[in-house]
Parts: C-alpha cells; structure tokens; sequence
C-alpha cells in the first residue's frame, strides 16, 4: 500500500509540475493515468459518506494545488475543465422544456419575482456589510441565491425526490438560472451604455445564427453523416461558449443558449434534443465535470481560507439558507396550499448553488479584486450549502441503491 501511494506521488508529480530528478523517470501522462484513477475511484467512494463527488474533486484540487504545486496552470487540466464546465450547461439548456414551464407560467413567474426581490435585497446587505461596489455586491448576491442547475440536475436522483417533487425542483431551478444568466450579463457588460449594446448585439446575433447552424446540419450534414449529432452538438457548444467567454461572461452563457436553442429546434431535428441525446450529453459531462472542480481547486490560494472568511461563510450561511428554504416552502404554501415540510423539500435542493458562486467568486476575485475574505467566504459559503441537501433528505449510500434506467418525469402539472 506504502509503494502504491508512492508511486502515485511521483507520478502525480510528474504530470503535474516541472519534474524533479528523482521524478524525471516517470513519464507526465502517468501523472494523468493517476489524476484520472483518484477523480472517478475517490469521489465515488466517499459518496456512502453523504459527500457530493463534486466537493471531492474541489478538495482534491485545493490539495494538489497548495499542499504539493502540482497541476498549476497546466493546459490539459485548462482543457479538460473548460469541456467540463461546457458540457454541464449543455446539458441543464437541453433539459429546458418549454412546454413544462408554460404550463406552470404563472406559479414560476411569481417565484421568478420573489427570487429578483431577494437578489435585489441581498445586495442591498451585503453593499452595507462589506461596503462593496454595486456591481461586485450584486454579483456577490447572485453567488449565494443562484441554484446551480447542472449541479443539481445532476443529483435528483440521489436525493430521494418522487417524480412530483423532481418536476418542481427542475421547473424552479431552471427558470431561476434562467433570470440569473441574464442578471450576470448586465451585471458584467453594463459599465457603459456602449459596451452593453455592443455585446448585446453579439449575443442576439449568435442566437439568431443558432437554427441556421442546426438546420444547415440537419438538411446537408445529417443525411451523409449518420450518427453526428452528439459531436456537431458539442462543438457547437464549446465555439459558443468560447464567443461568451470572449464578451466577459464566461463558457456558461454560450453553452447555456445552444443547450435552449437544440431543444426548441427538437421538431426539425429530434435526435438533437432527444432523451438519448441528454443522456449522453450527461454522461460526457459527467467524466469531464471533476475536472473542472479539480481545476477550480487549484485556483484556490491559502488566503481564502483565513478565519474571517471562514467566519463570513458562515455568516452567508446562516443567513441565506434559512431564508431561501422558507420563502419557497412559504410561497408554496400560499399558492399551492402545501404543508410546510412538503415545501421544504421542495426548497432543500435548490440550495446548492455551487457552479454558479465558484464562477461567479472567480470573476469577483480577477475583475474587481474582492478582499480575500469575500472569495474565501463564498467557496466556505458554497461548500457547506452543497453538501448540506445530502445531509438533511437523508439519502442512503450509492451502493444500498437499486440500479434504475434513466428515468422519464411522470407528467404532473398540476398545481393543488
């Protein structure tokens, strides 16, 4: 065991930094071999614990990064998480169904304006807290109140939710990220009145070039290409993202529209938005997903960890999570005459808002040069929320799971 670990490290070692020369005779793509063993084998296994893999990776990043320098600014980790990053919001577009979300309009525009009252009031408190700058108290509003939709699209079925309850936590987090991505793209581009037309305009331009894109592949790729759409729907995705990544709004937002746009395209071309399509598209997020956790490990320094923010992750906690979790259960018990505890349930899964506060405490971090303690106290902050649904619901370990085929939502609309 002593000698597997030790060839681990060396090999780790080798892949991820400028060898030494006791290192030198492992060759860099064992370091990978390595790093790609502990990403799926590691997190896998301390699930039965109640911890989200996604947390692992984020560990085991933050680990490699300031406890022994590995991976810094490696390019293939670069890569890799920014197909990771891609692919998951690939996947929470191609999951929106428009048809779900007309259906239940009305309730989900009331929780859509109760979600932009609380955005609104937070940054209020956190301006008067940390005497911050509009746009950085905003954006720091929107890292502790925005679900993070691929994240927990991808653990619905882990939470123990009937089909009744996944509809409502899917519809809610959807249509919230919706209003989030278009919060943080004025938020970034309206410094000037220019500046927001000009990048506004890209952006409605790139949407409208969307369907001509999928209906030129659809009428002289598809037919001679059998079997493509999976790779066509990728690279659009990543070209996309790489246009929004340019404009300051990161991979999420470009990947976020083909996702939408494939899914509103689904009668001309079926097999870009079919149930098979989402699941391969969640499985190819799913093994490139880690990856970006790991890399935003990396990205973390030792200073963001200091007492106060600690302290002040904490302090979001504390305040954000109780409130976010009544409001819901509370709208839903004035509308839909629900009890309490049932909107609760409701609410508890839609407190993770971890890819949405690491993207977001990022730019926080680069652009506007928060104090540590604010960037330390958000990931403090999206740690604990993360882990806490798994905690709370009660899930039984992966391996007391019955196997189950993908599942279907069971048609309920309606709202009691």
């Amino acid at each position: 065991m002593i000698l597997t670990v030790g060839v681990l490290a060396a090999a780790l070692q080798a892949g991820g930094a400028q060898p030494s020369a006791p290192a030198a005779a492992f060759p860099p793509e064992l370091g990978y071999i390595a790093l790609l063993f502990l990403l799926f084998v590691v997190p896998k296994f301390l699930q039965r614990y109640h911890l989200p893999g996604a947390i692992t990776s984020l560990a085991m990043g933050a680990a490699a990064g300031l406890g022994a320098g590995l991976f810094l600014h490696d390019p293939t980790i670069h890569l890799l998480s920014t197909l990771g990053i891609v692919a998951l919001f690939l996947f929470a577009g191609l999951d929106v169904d428009f048809a779900d979300l007309r259906r239940e309009a009305p309730f989900l525009a009331q929780h859509v304006v109760v979600q932009v009252v609380l955005l609104a009031g937070a940054a209020f408190a956190v301006r008067a807290l940390l005497r911050l700058e509009v746009r950085p108290a905003a954006l720091v509003a929107l890292a502790i109140l925005t679900p993070s939709t691929g994240f927990i699209l991808d653990s619905l079925g882990r939470w123990g939710l009937d089909p009744r309850e996944r509809f409502w936590v899917r519809s809610k987090a959807i249509a919230t990220e919706i209003v989030a991505l278009a919060a943080l793209f004025v938020i970034l581009q309206s410094t000037t009145a220019g500046r927001l037309a000009l990048t506004t305009l890209v952006l409605v331009a790139l949407v409208a070039l969307l369907p001509f894109l999928f209906r030129l592949f659809a009428t002289s790729i598809a037919p001679y290409a059998p079997r493509s759409e999976f790779a066509f729907l990728l690279m659009v995705a990543v070209l996309a993202a790489y246009v929004t990544r340019q404009l300051g709004m990161y991979y999420l937002v470009g990947a976020f529209v083909v996702g939408v746009t494939a899914q509103r395209f689904r009668e001309r071309l079926p097999a870009l938005a079919s149930e098979q399509m989402l699941h391969a598209v969640e499985f190819f997020a799913s093994f490139f997903v880690p990856f970006y956790f790991f890399g935003a490990g990396l990205d973390l320094r030792s200073d963001d960890f200091r007492v106060d923010a600690l302290l002040l992750g904490l302090v979001f906690l504390g305040a954000a999570v109780p409130v976010r979790v009544g409001v819901v259960a509370l709208h839903r018990r004035l509308v839909l005459r629900e009890p309490l505890a049932t909107g609760a349930r409701v609410a508890l899964p839609l407190v993770p808002t971890l890819v949405f506060t690491l993207v977001i405490a990022a730019i926080l971090r680069d652009r506007y040069a928060v104090p540590p303690m604010v960037f330390g106290g958000l990931i403090v902050y999206t740690l604990l929320d993360t882990v806490l649904p798994g905690l709370v619901l009660r899930v039984p370990p992966p391996e007391f799971e019955e196997p189950h085929a993908p599942e279907v939502e069971a048609p309920v609309y309606e709202s009691d």
